[in-house]
């Protein structure tokens, strides 16, 4: 952790710390929380895997504008070793689309937040979110889960500025330098895991995206002609190696981002529903994220028994919207967690990835715990499978029905009217 602190003269202020990133929301903030709070502001810029190079521009910034403290925390390893395991384990995917790297980052840097609120004394914390946004929950659910006593700011909720346009007018007025402007007022979240654009000409769900909203992937009609295979070796569900080559999580994310992206791999444009009852319009680019799970998801197709992976499909629905809700730190979502641990201990062996134009397929994968046999599966001369023990299997499993069918179901109705027409008929003669 690096910090760097201002002297704090005169009388002495409540704390606050604010979850800060340098964009436009956040950089109003930290002056607005000074101006009309009247508290000092501690920043805190958490190093998930965003643009690197700003992160030591990000912290002078927060000092410029009169933070009494800002911190850089590197959280990369971090946020890949105790965070994307678990979003791979449970192929983490909100209403079967998003990877969640938002969702994803939101309980680490409340996390760090609260540490530095403990190490200098602050009993508030502050967020950049909006009131109709997921962020603000997935915040607060997460410090108020670490500690309950801390209390919670929310400046867009209670300011009078009611749009961006409004907000850049604001920080012009008040001296906060701000990248975006009235042409370009996209709101962008990025990670390790990919690139979440929203605002602008994206609210219209009609509107196609811009071409300029594009910066980790590259489009699937300008990306190379010929296809890239890359191998990716796994140990019990967590990636190790990339084309044989033993690497980290993190890079493993980071070379899959620029592999994949250049061959337009993982852009996203879809309506989700968020938590607060709107439908919103988001843009993603998960490149690594969709290679990853796209593969992981393969190689449990090899080595997990046929009822778990079924069932395995509910929990990764249930983990995922946990997740997207702002329930990291909760019960439901860590016994989720725990029950996906024991189905990965057996998720070892190399999925190989064909990236073409745009799409990411499987081409290959191989396990020592393969439960595939092929000498069950073939239908050629190798062929060992018992296929007189068939009926009697069909027989036994189609029991049930076969019972149903004779007491209450079609087999039943064509007896009745066959005893009813027998009966009509009768009385026809008897006439």
């Amino acid at each position: 952790m690096e910090t760097t602190m201002n002297e704090n003269k005169g009388q002495a202020k409540e704390k606050v710390v604010l979850a800060y990133s340098g964009g436009l929301d956040t950089s109003v903030c930290l002056k607005w929380l000074q101006v009309e709070k009247g508290f000092d502001v501690i920043a805190v810029c958490g190093n998930v895997g965003q643009d690197e190079s700003d992160l030591a521009a990000i912290k002078q910034k927060a000092l410029d504008m009169g933070a009494i403290a800002s911190f850089a925390v590197d959280m990369r390893e971090e946020y890949a070793n105790e965070f994307l395991t678990l979003a791979l384990a449970a192929n983490g995917l909100y209403e079967n689309s998003y990877p969640l790297l938002s969702a994803l980052s939101r309980p680490l840097l409340s996390k760090h937040m609260v540490e530095v609120a403990h190490a200098l004394g602050a009993h508030y914390i502050a967020h950049g979110c909006t009131g109709k946004g997921n962020d603000q929950v997935r915040f607060e659910t997460s410090i108020k889960a670490l500690d309950p006593t801390l209390e919670i700011v929310a400046p867009v909720r209670e300011w009078d500025l009611h749009c961006r346009e409004e907000e850049i007018e604001w920080a012009k007025a008040h001296g906060v330098p701000v990248a975006a402007t009235k042409k370009s007022p996209y709101s962008i979240d990025d990670n390790l895991w990919g690139r979440a654009i929203e605002c602008g000409v994206l609210e219209d769900p009609w509107a196609e995206p811009p071409a300029d909203i594009w910066t980790l992937t590259a489009d699937a009609a300008d990306a190379p002609d010929h296809a890239e295979y890359v191998e990716i070796g796994f140990e019990q569900g967590v990636p190790c190696s990339l084309n044989g080559e033993d690497m980290s999580f993190v890079d493993i994310v980071k070379a899959l981002n620029v592999k994949a992206g250049a061959h337009g791999v993982g852009r996203l444009d879809m309506v989700e529903n968020r938590l607060v009852g709107v439908k919103s319009r988001e843009c993603y680019e998960v490149p690594a994220a969709k290679v990853l799970i796209d593969a992981h998801k393969a190689l449990e197709t090899l080595c997990l028994d046929g009822a778990t992976q079924h069932y395995k499909l509910g929990v990764e629905q249930q983990w995922a919207t946990a997740v997207y809700q702002g329930m990291w730190f909760s019960p439901l979502k860590m016994a989720l967690d725990s029950f996906c641990a024991t189905t990965q201990k057996y998720v070892t062996g190399t999925v190989k990835m064909k990236l073409y134009k745009g799409s990411c397929t499987v081409a290959g994968r191989k396990s020592p715990y393969s439960l595939y046999d092929f000498n069950l599966a073939s239908y050629g001369a190798d062929d060992m499978f018992n296929h007189e023990s068939a009926k009697g299997f069909i027989d036994l499993y189609g029991l049930p029905v076969t019972t149903w069918s004779a007491m209450q179901g079609p087999a039943a109705n064509a007896a009745l009217q066959a005893e009813q027409t027998a009966d009509e008929a009768a009385a026809a003669n008897a006439a």
